[in-house]
């Protein structure tokens, strides 16, 4: 980080650029040619574009075909859910259900609330107490009208919890119909396995500041055969599904860290786990009655995420007393108009409106030590004391 004395465990939202990844962004960047040009700059472009799709797609077992790029994992989600909903709804008009879950990232769940009010008929499903979709409603949800269901879509790992979803049971429940499932694995690429082929997906999404490349690229893996409708209309350019210039510099530095991520995601995962772990133990002594949220650490749970409740506390005022001692992380809730608002998903696992308020998310990735540990452990108890007093004020 750029300030030494900052320790950074909101690698969730965004973690710092890996070193290939800057690199390959950087060559690019002093490099001219558009893509979609036929003369030599352009072809040279163009060469760029298809290697870094060809290295996404070998990393995540993928067709180099499959491979969309995007502006980001929220174009992503969006050209999934609407394309293939439009699609799957003009071929028949029956399909106008989506079937996902209520723990969804805003990415999903707001585009589809739009397409609530225009034509589709959302389900949001429920999960357990851990976080984990209930596999029982939704095989309930198809069964009860399996015609009429245009998509299913449940994230692979969650963004606040870091639970894992059941996503090949998910897909196997749809693929008895022939309905098709998106994916939102924003989270899980470079955490843990991905394999697209395998997984028997759709589509999936990701994105590049997740995985150390670059904001503003990412993409949708979605089978040639797997019929989606434009959500942008141009140039033609990403299979007619997704016009526009391609940003050259941001996809190769993109193809890099999907590379380099996944290259390293086994010995990563057991680093970053080890040092949430340490984490979870030594808060939970400091700070006796506080609790992780989500499954156990262990398979079922992203490896570098440790959502911690602490109770009798706002999470904003922890944020904010933790920032001021140079640790950043994040909270579960998001806030409106400077009023802070209850996590939807804690809400979906059975927290009161309380307990949904009162939590921090602490998250590792490659650049996080045994010091940011010893940070948080050092500062969280004078800061859960104060925390306390000014809510009891």
């Amino acid at each position: 980080m750029d300030d030494p004395r900052t320790t950074y465990l909101d690698h969730a939202a965004t973690t710092p650029m890996l070193p290939a990844a800057a690199e390959a962004m950087t060559r690019q960047l002093v490099e001219v040619g558009n893509a979609s040009s036929l003369h030599a700059s352009g072809r040279r472009a163009r060469r760029v574009v298809e290697e870094s799709r060809e290295t996404i797609a070998r990393a995540l077992g993928a067709r180099p075909g499959d491979v969309v790029f995007t502006s980001g994992g929220t174009e992503a989600d969006n050209l999934a859910l609407k394309g293939m909903f439009w699609a799957r709804r003009d071929e028949d008009e029956r399909r106008v259900r989506i079937l996902s879950t209520a723990i969804e990232h805003h990415a999903v769940l707001d585009p589809l609330l739009w397409l609530g009010d225009h034509g589709a008929e959302v389900e949001l499903l429920p999960v357990d107490q851990q976080g984990r979709l209930e596999l029982g409603a939704l095989a309930d949800s198809i069964a009860r009208d399996p015609g009429s269901v245009a998509l299913v879509s449940v994230m692979w790992a969650n963004n606040e919890v870091g639970t894992l979803q059941p996503v090949d049971e998910v897909v196997a429940l749809a693929a008895q119909h022939g309905i098709p499932v998106h994916s939102d694995a924003v989270q899980a690429v470079g955490a843990v396995p991905v394999d697209f082929d395998r997984s028997g997906l759709a589509a999936l999404a990701f994105s590049g500041h997740k995985v150390g490349g670059p904001y503003g690229v990412g993409a949708l893996a979605v089978r040639r055969e797997v019929p989606v409708s434009a959500l942008v209309h141009g140039g033609g350019q990403e299979r007619d599904i997704r016009s526009g210039t391609l940003d050259v510099p941001a996809i190769a530095g993109f193809a890099a860290a999907v590379e380099q991520s996944v290259k390293v995601q086994d010995e990563h995962a057991a680093r970053v786990a080890a040092l949430r772990d340490d984490l979870v133990r030594r808060v939970t002594e400091v700070v006796p009655d506080a609790h992780l949220h989500g499954a156990p650490t262990g398979a079922g749970r992203l490896p570098g995420n440790a959502h911690l409740g602490f109770p009798g506390c706002e999470g904003d005022s922890l944020l904010m007393l933790l920032d001021a001692h140079g640790i950043e992380c994040s909270t579960g809730s998001a806030c409106s108009a400077g009023v802070p608002q209850p996590s939807h998903v804690l809400l979906a696992m059975g927290c009161d409106e309380e307990q949904a308020r009162h939590s921090l998310r602490f998250s590792f990735g490659h650049s996080s030590t045994e010091a940011d540990v010893d940070a948080v452990v050092a500062a969280i108890g004078p800061v859960v004391e104060r925390a306390r007093a000014a809510r009891r004020s």
